[in-house]
């Protein structure tokens, strides 16, 4: 239901002219597990669940506790960010019922201009899950509903929302002769390399 919704809303704001946005790539998505992104804007999630019809998510602990957001959240089954070893448990009984789980590995929304930041939250579900990862780059012009904006803060101008899937990443690599510990501490710092690589040749593309 909160896909279809989401499905809708997005359709709606492109139909009244409040945004546009285009997806490449968007069939990488149909077998992906976990997905990875950026996160310019607070509109970013409700794409990505537009476009994933199994779709699970890791949400911020203090949403679960909002009397607005934590009866969706529940009815979903989204999974609540809070102890580490529960949300890779929690990953993992995703993943065997066939549900791709979307992370912002940033846990927050990425900063204007910034080099990204990761936490090694969304390593450990890969590594500790041997979940390949389905990266995701998402750009947003002008920004809007970004950290530092207010909610009722909008652009002058229509806002464009670019979205590209990338090929998938195996973290076969970081299996190998290498502690859990470890291989997520290494991931997480290529991921951070990769993503800001990516997203650099990703903005310049669309000038």
């Amino acid at each position: 239901m909160i896909h279809h919704a989401f499905r809708f809303y997005i359709g709606m704001m492109k139909f009244l002219g409040v945004l546009s946005y285009e997806v490449e790539y968007p069939d990488r998505l149909r077998h992906a597990r976990l997905i990875l992104a950026n996160h310019p804007s607070l509109i970013d999630v409700i794409f990505l669940i537009a476009l994933v019809p199994n779709a699970n998510c890791v949400v911020k602990g203090k949403l679960s506790r909002n009397p607005f957001t934590r009866g969706p959240i529940k009815a979903a089954g989204y999974i609540i960010n809070e102890e580490n070893e529960k949300v890779v448990a929690a990953a993992g009984e995703a993943f065997a019922k066939g549900h791709a789980l979307i992370i912002f590995p940033e846990g927050t929304r990425t900063t204007p201009e910034a080099l990204m930041s990761l936490k090694r939250g969304a390593a450990n579900v890969a590594v500790r899950n041997a979940a390949d990862i389905t990266p995701v780059l998402i750009t947003c012009h002008p920004s809007t509903l970004t950290k530092q904006d207010r909610w009722y803060q909008t652009p002058t101008s229509k806002v464009h929302i670019r979205i590209c899937v990338n090929e998938t990443l195996s973290v076969e690599p970081y299996l190998q002769e290498m502690a859990p510990s470890v291989a997520a501490r290494r991931l997480t710092a290529d991921l951070a390399e990769y993503f800001d690589k990516e997203l650099k040749v990703y903005e310049q593309s669309a000038i």
